[in-house]
């Protein structure tokens, strides 16, 4: 069986034609939460109550640990039992619940509406964006954030349960369909719309191929990063990557303002090019590890599912 039938069968199977997303393809991950980990990985600073075990201690529901009593600590919290048994004095610690919302950030811009084996980039993207969303509402927590292409941007402030998730969604569709007006955003000027948007102590998502990154968006990383948990995904296809052995001719490319032409049968061009796109991801993944933010690399030639099962279970 070829790859090409192979994608079309998938394609046909989860009832997407692979280049605009639809919503009953991201209604269909709700039954696939468990193949994503949102277990936070720092201390939690809001100070709302939620669902998630701060890293603080104090009175809360959960029980922690026992330990010696100390000057100053609650005598309602005394483990009578322990100090019975031991002759000294014990009390019980808890770990704090505590709200975690978490903000997506989806770029559906022109360099994103690209696919050369199975999904455009952009519709790649709005199947993990929708992964992560139904995981977010398994979790009681909020759900918010930006979905945006050179053409539009919807802001999402956080809301809760499914409401929160089929609004993100609503968001997804409309702007990909959105071809005509020009309120849009680049994907710096996202990320420092973004950076206003989220509260501290909340888990960030970057859904992009970076196409046009530059140090404002790096910049602006920077700052999410000081006061919440960020994971970057870089959606790539692998003609981002390589140009394909079998090419031949004369491709035209331009950089907007020239256009030249390429021999695609050069083998020295084909190692260039692969080189100088090894060396940006390179690159862009150790300016975003440096921040101390998590890198999750994405192929658009294959089910989402299928790459974060074995990046999990694997």
């Amino acid at each position: 069986m070829s790859v090409l039938l192979s994608a079309q069968q998938w394609l046909d199977q989860n009832g997407t034609n692979g280049t605009a997303p639809g919503l009953s393809e991201l209604l269909w991950y709700q039954r696939y939460t468990k193949v994503l980990d949102l277990t936070p990985g720092m201390a939690i600073q809001s100070k709302l109550a939620g669902t998630y075990l701060a890293k603080s201690k104090g009175r809360g529901m959960e029980f922690d640990e026992v330990r010696h009593y100390q000057s100053g600590d609650d005598v309602r919290t005394i483990d009578w039992r322990v100090t019975a048994r031991t002759g000294k004095v014990h009390t019980k610690l808890f770990r704090e619940e505590k709200e975690r919302p978490v903000f997506i950030l989806t770029d559906l811009g022109n360099s994103m509406r690209f696919g050369s084996t199975l999904l455009f980039k952009s519709v790649q993207a709005a199947h993990l964006a929708a992964l992560i969303a139904w995981h977010v509402k398994q979790r009681g927590d909020k759900l918010g954030g930006l979905v945006f292409s050179q053409q539009q941007h919807v802001e999402l402030k956080p809301q809760s349960r499914s409401h929160g998730v089929l609004r993100y969604f609503h968001a997804l569709t409309a702007v990909h369909e959105n071809t005509d007006s020009s309120r849009g955003l680049n994907i710096n000027e996202a990320l420092s719309q973004l950076r206003r948007l989220v509260r501290p102590g909340s888990m960030v998502y970057i859904l992009s191929d970076f196409t046009d990154f530059n140090q404002h968006g790096l910049r602006h990383i920077r700052a999410i990063r000081q006061h919440n948990e960020v994971t970057c995904c870089a959606i790539t296809d692998p003609l981002d990557l390589m140009l394909p052995e079998t090419s031949k001719g004369l491709a035209a490319v331009s950089d907007g303002a020239n256009t030249g032409y390429l021999e695609l049968g050069s083998q020295a061009l084909k190692q260039r090019y692969a080189n100088q796109q090894h060396a940006f991801q390179q690159q862009l993944q150790l300016h975003i590890s440096q921040l101390g933010c998590k890198w999750l690399p994405v192929s658009a030639a294959e089910p989402v599912l299928s790459q974060l099962e074995r990046k999990w279970y694997g």
